[in-house]
């Protein structure tokens, strides 16, 4: 049973950080790209960052700067480092898994930023 369990959501003024933390029980975690991805009530999910074992990062334009992603592959487990937080980045915010055609989805954790 593939489990990814969120973590680190809050709410934080505007300029302030959170760091998201996600753990996966069930897959082979090494083999897996870890993204995260963001979705706001009406609107579509949308991606956020990217991350697979030894290579850099990926990111959406518009956190480019603010966020790193970084995983700990002895930890099953996938970071989320947010720093300068805005209004417009409050959403709750998912953990995905996938290799190939499999792909799994955290239960999501609520980040609001206060203007």
């Amino acid at each position: 049973q593939v489990q990814l369990v969120e973590s680190g959501g809050g709410l934080v003024e505007s300029g302030g950080s959170l760091t998201l933390s996600c753990t996966a029980s069930g897959i082979i975690f090494s083999e897996h790209v870890m993204d995260w991805y963001r979705q706001v009530p009406g609107k579509q999910r949308e991606f956020v960052a990217s991350a697979f074992t030894g290579r850099t990062g990926n990111y959406a334009d518009s956190v480019k700067g603010r966020f790193t992603i970084s995983r700990d592959d002895a930890k099953n487990t996938v970071y989320l480092q947010m720093n300068n937080l805005k209004p417009d980045d409050t959403a709750v915010y998912y953990c995905n898994a996938w290799k190939g055609a499999s792909g799994y989805w955290g239960q999501g954790t609520q980040v609001t930023v206060s203007s």
